[in-house]
């Protein structure tokens, strides 16, 4: 893909996950800063999986503001699978879409390949914009890939990067407590 092709569609899928953002739920009440009375006043009643271990984790990311609380439920069952995961907060476009897109990744999958996902889309922050050298990483991380352009901007990588620490925090959280 070249560069141009990549920039387009970087841009195509930020706007679109920032603005039509998946998993998100309003549940957090100390990332619902940006919530108007009248959405605060609606409150969701939420049932956890009966087989799941919940695991939550806020992450906070000071240099720009972004603010995340990452809620995922993990079976009980083996291989621990990631039954429920949602996210409450606000922030900058590359973080909601940031997260958005780890949503339609890793939703459903086990925890080995969740946590596999986590560590290739880290990488892919570490590349300083020139991708992996890996087509099947690449291939492995869909639309997560247009993320590539952000990791040119080390003060972008920390927004990018926020719901995928959280994701891993939380998960660690869920299989602690299964203990």
């Amino acid at each position: 893909m070249s560069g141009d092709d990549l920039e387009q569609m970087y841009q195509e899928v930020i706007l679109e996950a920032s603005k039509h953002p998946h998993g998100k739920e309003s549940f957090a009440p100390n990332a619902a800063v940006e919530q108007s009375a009248d959405a605060a006043a609606n409150v969701t009643v939420q049932a956890s999986h009966e087989y799941c271990t919940p695991g939550e984790s806020h992450q906070f990311n000071p240099t720009c503001g972004d603010e995340a609380t990452i809620h995922v439920e993990v079976s009980d069952d083996e291989p621990h699978t990631i039954k429920r995961l949602v996210w409450d907060g606000h922030g900058c476009s590359i973080s909601q879409a940031s997260l958005s897109v780890m949503v339609d990744l890793v939703d459903g999958k086990t925890v080995d390949e969740a946590m596999d996902l986590e560590q290739t889309f880290h990488k892919l922050m570490e590349s300083r914009g020139a991708g992996l050298d890996d087509e099947n990483l690449e291939e492995k991380l869909g639309d997560a890939v247009v993320f590539q352009g952000v990791s040119k901007y080390p003060m972008r990588i920390k927004c990018a990067l926020l719901g995928w620490e959280g994701l891993k925090d939380s998960i660690a959280k869920a299989l602690a407590a299964k203990n």
